[in-house]
């Protein structure tokens, strides 16, 4: 189990039987991320780097999260 990021664990199945998509976030070039959507959390990896593991956010730690990156964005 990884940590999230409230500091409690995640109780996501193995990421090898995730599907991960690439955040619309990354750009063309090494700043990759790819997301898994589960009910209620959204699992982050490093495309680089997946062994390395993800990040789990709850769905309103995920909205703010977004929301964040949006406003940095602009």
């Amino acid at each position: 189990m990884s940590p999230s990021p409230s500091g409690g664990p995640t109780h996501a199945p193995p990421t090898t039987e995730l599907t991960f998509r690439k955040s619309s976030y990354s750009s063309a070039s090494q700043d990759c991320v790819e997301v898994a959507d589960l009910p209620g959390e959204h699992l982050v990896r490093d495309t680089q780097n997946r062994a390395l593991g993800t990040l789990g956010f709850a769905g309103p730690e995920w909205s703010a999260a977004l929301g964040a990156i949006r406003t940095d964005q602009v």
